[in-house]
C-alpha cells in the first residue's frame, strides 16, 4: 500500500473539518446547553444528535468484534461508498475498479463525482478473477470494490482470493459485507488491523431488519475512519435512527431468531424453486435473496407482478440475461410467490 497521504485528495487532507458545537468542550457534565442556538424546550429531539454517534458504536463493538475508533456509521452504507470517492478519488483524473456484475451505487457515487469506472467481468459461474482485477489497473487506480457475498450473483467469494486483490493493491479495496450475516464464510472486518488499505462495508438493512432506519456501517484503520470523519457532514446520523439503532441491537435474541428464520427459509425456496419448469438455473447463494434463471424474465416478471407479487427482473444486467432476484421472505410470502409461479403458463 502506498503511504495514506499519497492516495488522499491533496484538498482533503488540507481539509480543516467543520468544528460541531457538541465537540468543543470535555470531560465535564454539561447542565446548560447555550452553544448550538438549538430550541431549548425538550421534545425528544430538540437537541443535535451525537456527531461521532459514541453510543450507538459502543454497543455495535462487541456484536461486531470491531473497535469503537475502527467504526464509522452513516446515513445508510451509500454514504460510506460515496465518502471513498470524495477523500481518495481526484474528479476527471483518478479511476476506480469493480467486479460486473455488483450493487450498481458504486458505478453510480463514479459518476456523480466525475470518476471513470472501470468493470471487471466476473466468469461463467460468477466468480472473481483476482489477476484480472488486478490487470486493470494503472497509476489513477485508487480503489477496487468487491461485494461478497456479490449483488445480485449472491455468490460469496474465496478470501484468498480477495486477499490476493488486498495484498497485491497499492490502493483502498472497499470489501461489501451487507449480506455477510447469511454466509458462512469468515467476514473481513476481523481483517483491518492486518491490512491498512481495508475499508469494509455492513449495513443495519438486512439481517438486521432495519432499512427503514438507513444507518449503514464502515469498518477501518482508525487513520481513515479519522478521513472519513472529517468529511461527513457534522450531524450525518439523526436523533431518531441513533435511537432506534440502539433499541434493535438490545435484542440480539431476535435479530439471531429472524436469521435463522431467513435462512431455513432460504433452504425451503430453492429446494421449492428447483422443481418449477420455468426455472433454468437457481444459483447457489450465501445472501438472503436467490438469482433465478426463467424461461421469459421479462413475461415472469410483468406476471408476477398482476399477481401481487414483486420481484427483481436482473434481465439486462450483465451476465443475468432471463434471471429474476428473489428476496426470502415470511413463510407467506414465499407461499404466494411459489403458488403463483406454479400457475404460469
Amino acid at each position: 500500500m502506498k503511504p495514506l497521504q499519497e492516495l488522499v485528495r491533496p484538498n482533503i487532507w488540507a481539509l480543516k473539518p467543520y468544528s460541531c458545537a457538541r465537540d468543543e468542550f470535555k470531560g465535564v457534565k454539561a447542565e446548560a446547553f447555550l452553544d448550538a442556538n438549538e430550541n431549548p424546550y425538550p421534545n425528544g429531539v430538540n437537541r443535535y444528535p451525537d456527531p461521532l454517534q459514541e453510543e450507538l458504536k459502543q454497543a455495535i463493538s462487541p456484536m461486531k468484534g470491531v473497535p469503537v475508533d475502527n467504526i464509522f456509521l452513516g446515513n445508510g452504507s451509500d454514504e460510506a461508498i460515496d465518502l471513498p470517492y470524495r477523500i481518495f478519488c481526484r474528479p476527471g483524473k483518478d479511476n476506480v475498479v469493480a467486479i460486473d456484475p455488483t450493487y450498481g451505487m458504486y458505478e453510480v457515487c463514479a459518476d456523480v463525482n466525475d470518476v471513470e469506472y472501470r468493470k471487471v467481468s466476473l466468469d461463467e459461474h460468477y466468480d472473481i478473477d483476482p489477476d484480472a482485477l488486478l490487470a486493470a489497473c494503472d497509476e489513477n487506480t485508487k480503489i477496487i470494490f468487491i461485494c461478497s457475498p456479490n449483488n445480485p450473483t449472491g455468490n460469496a467469494f474465496q478470501r484468498e482470493k480477495i486477499e490476493k486483490v488486498i495484498t497485491n493493491f497499492q490502493g483502498i479495496v472497499i470489501v461489501d459485507e451487507a449480506y455477510s450475516d447469511f454466509s458462512a464464510q469468515k467476514p473481513f472486518r476481523f481483517d483491518i488491523q492486518k491490512y491498512p488499505n481495508l475499508i469494509v462495508l455492513a449495513t443495519f438493512s438486512k439481517a438486521w431488519g432495519a432499512a427503514g432506519i438507513r444507518l449503514g456501517m464502515a469498518f477501518a484503520s482508525t487513520d481513515i475512519i479519522a478521513l472519513f470523519n472529517k468529511v461527513k457532514y457534522p450531524y450525518n446520523v439523526n436523533v431518531l435512527t441513533q435511537k432506534k439503532g440502539l433499541e434493535i441491537l438490545s435484542d440480539v435474541t431476535l435479530l439471531q431468531r429472524h436469521i435463522t428464520m431467513i435462512l431455513e427459509e432460504r433452504v425451503t425456496l430453492i429446494k421449492s424453486l428447483s422443481l418449477l419448469p420455468i426455472c433454468k438455473k437457481v444459483y447457489p447463494t450465501d445472501a438472503n435473496f436467490i438469482l433465478v434463471r426463467v424461461t421469459d424474465a421479462d413475461s415472469i416478471y410483468r406476471y408476477l407482478v398482476q399477481k401481487g407479487v414483486v420481484v427483481r427482473n436482473r434481465n439486462r444486467v450483465h451476465l443475468c440475461g432471463d434471471c429474476l432476484r428473489i428476496t426470502v421472505g415470511t413463510k407467506d410470502e414465499n407461499t404466494k410467490l411459489l403458488s403463483a409461479l406454479r400457475q404460469y403458463v
